[in-house]
């Protein structure tokens, strides 16, 4: 890639509240530089509310070309304080979870910069291979890593919606990683009422087969319904058609995003 390759991206979002649910209490943003999702919690009261107050948070860097480390790490602490401030408002709190994208220069190179808080989660597809990048905070995601649960039964664990980080609650630390931007690569984000519904293999199959980000992303919608769809399900999918790397030389580094600042080393992004 030269200085001069211009970043072009396909985009399309979908959100729909299954049919279970009367309200969507999910929220999106889906304006360069950043692309997320935000499932907020509170019921009736609050968690359309709480959602929506995440994505606010995000908005003002709508339109720029890139965003700065830092700019994602105020965003963070803006939405925590906008979802308390729902919260107070009610008698069941709220709070929220949030998985994206956001484009940053790390040494002067397009990257992604992927956060995540709770159980969203960005997932990268290649060719026919699809990654998870983001570690749910979850309790099943807890038992997988302590052996205790296998990760193929996640899907039907009873308490596989209670999370253990979020938005508005005492622990909504955002795990974060920089990820190089691929040409070719396919990146979506999601709330959990795709992959509640679907398993990895079904998500990377429709993936594969859809042409257009639109195409792809209600036929993951559909899919989900099919499935049950017993909770909101909201979707962005993103293709990178030119600016990136090409393939082949890729490489992820993960940290934290807090609000104080990180000391950068081999494994941490400067925030």
């Amino acid at each position: 890639m030269s200085d001069g390759d211009a970043i072009k991206l396909a985009v399309a979002a979908v959100t729909d509240p299954g049919l279970k649910r009367e309200i969507n209490e999910d929220s999106y943003l889906a304006e360069s530089p950043v692309f997320l999702v935000a499932d907020g919690m509170g019921g009736y009261e609050a968690g359309d509310r709480a959602s929506a107050a995440v994505v606010a948070a995000f908005t003002k860097l709508a339109g720029r070309d890139f965003a700065e480390l830092t700019d994602i790490r105020d965003a963070l602490l803006a939405a925590d304080d906008g979802v308390a401030a729902v919260a107070g408002e009610t008698t069941r709190g709220a709070g929220s979870t949030v998985s994206g994208l956001a484009l940053v220069k790390q040494d002067g190179i397009p990257c992604w910069l992927v956060f995540n808080v709770g159980d969203s989660r960005v997932y990268r597809h290649m060719g026919a291979e699809l990654t998870q990048l983001t570690t749910d905070h979850s309790l099943g995601q807890e038992l997988i890593e302590r052996g205790e649960l296998r990760r193929e039964d996640l899907q039907t664990f009873p308490n596989r919606n209670v999370i253990t980080r979020a938005i508005g609650a005492a622990d909504s630390m955002a795990d974060s990683w920089l990820v190089p931007l691929i040409n070719g690569e396919r990146m979506l984000v999601c709330s959990d009422g795709l992959h509640s519904e679907l398993d990895d293999e079904s998500i990377r199959a429709v993936l594969t087969m859809s042409g257009r980000p639109e195409t792809a992303a209600q036929a993951l919608v559909d899919r989900a319904k099919q499935h049950g769809g017993r909770d909101n399900i909201s979707i962005i999918v993103l293709d990178v058609l030119s600016g990136g790397r090409d393939a082949g030389s890729d490489s992820m580094t993960g940290s934290s995003l807090t609000g104080a600042p990180v000391e950068a080393d081999a494994d941490t992004i400067p925030v």
